[in-house]
């Protein structure tokens, strides 16, 4: 085994770096050395407060439910991170030369032991900024496939990545990373018209900066007063909700035209009380479709694995790198003040949180 460092929670609230190790690289596996690490602000921060719901309540992995008992996970948590970029450094495959960078998802870890056979592990183009490599494994391929899972609902599984967004008006709810990287995606992949709705003036100017309409967080009537189809025929085609707040799937529902759909890429980590089902959901048909990274629409994962999500991450990343190093990447720090970092957005400590923060090694 080899000694690699680890930022983890040794209790809720208590981010630490943490000694660990990974194994020797053996046949067809190669060592990666971890150059950056993205921050996730909505996973990681569960974790440390404690509100991920596999630490309030036991997960049955065959019935796939929660039910009430001892919770499914305990500290101390090691895997915090999904957002890595690294060079490998010695290597036992041909597939994986000395020198290749390449984007993982496996934690804020100083190294790693990588297996292609059982792992998602993605080059990074040589003509990309490594930086933006954090994006390629894990983030990206997120916002691909809430994209995806539109498409399976308005075209089928035989369509391709932009035939959900296509000539369709899409509210975008919430302008974090996963909001703003959806909204650049549906006005690539041919959006008629894209507006993002947030509640934050920092964030919405970040949006105008990037070419998004904005409107305020739960201004829905501006959403149905942009888009009049016709007579009681009003509002979004298309919401992709990325906000884990019930506040903003209550307001992507309000927004909908009729027999619309909200594809919903956000986490949730309490209930949703200001969602109410008798009112537009049930009067006006519509529909809500959970899109998560563990899997793309039913019919569809012959055509999208893991790289080809990444492939389409990377078009736009070369399209509008320079716009998301100068706009989403707010905070580069080194990788030991991570768990000050962490401490302090769980916390609700910092008058500017950051959009996205990358730690440096």
């Amino acid at each position: 085994m080899r000694p690699v460092r680890t930022i983890g929670v040794l209790a809720p609230r208590e981010p630490a770096v943490l000694d660990d190790t990974e194994p020797e690289p053996g046949p067809g596996q190669a060592w990666v050395t971890t150059e950056f690490s993205g921050v996730s602000a909505g996973t990681e921060v569960a974790l440390v407060r404690g509100t991920d719901p596999h630490h309030a309540a036991s997960w049955d992995p065959d019935l796939r439910s929660f039910a009430p008992g001892g919770p499914t996970a305990g500290y101390p948590v090691t895997g915090l991170g999904y957002m890595e970029v690294g060079t490998v450094t010695e290597s036992r495959t041909p597939g994986l030369a000395e020198g290749t960078r390449v984007a993982m998802a496996y934690g804020h870890r100083t190294g790693r032991c990588a297996d292609p056979a059982t792992m998602h592990v993605i080059p990074v183009a040589d003509d990309l900024d490594p930086l933006l490599g954090v994006y390629l494994a894990q983030m990206g391929p997120i916002c691909v496939n809430g994209l995806l899972h539109a498409t399976a609902q308005f075209a089928g599984p035989a369509g391709g990545v932009g035939d959900g967004v296509r000539d369709r008006h899409v509210l975008v709810t919430g302008a974090g990373v996963i909001g703003l990287l959806s909204a650049m995606l549906a006005v690539r992949h041919g959006a008629a018209d894209v507006v993002v709705a947030e509640s934050s003036p920092a964030r919405r100017a970040v949006a105008e900066a990037l070419g998004l309409a904005t409107v305020d967080g739960g201004a829905w009537p501006e959403v149905k007063q942009r888009w009049r189809h016709a007579p009681g025929d009003a509002g979004a085609d298309l919401v992709l909700q990325c906000q884990g707040h019930d506040a903003a799937l209550a307001t992507g529902l309000k927004a909908l035209r009729p027999q619309g759909v909200v594809i919903d890429l956000g986490f949730y980590q309490a209930g949703a009380e200001a969602v109410r089902l008798g009112e537009e959901f049930h009067h006006n048909g519509l529909a809500v479709v959970c899109a998560q990274i563990s899997r793309v629409p039913r019919g569809m994962a012959g055509e999208w694995p893991r790289r080809a999500l990444a492939d389409v991450t990377l078009d736009l990343l070369r399209a509008r790198g320079d716009d998301v190093l100068r706009h989403l990447v707010t905070d580069v720090v080194p990788f030991e003040e991570g768990p000050r970092l962490l401490a302090d957005l769980a916390g609700r400590r910092l008058p500017a949180p950051p959009l996205q923060a990358v730690l440096r090694f």
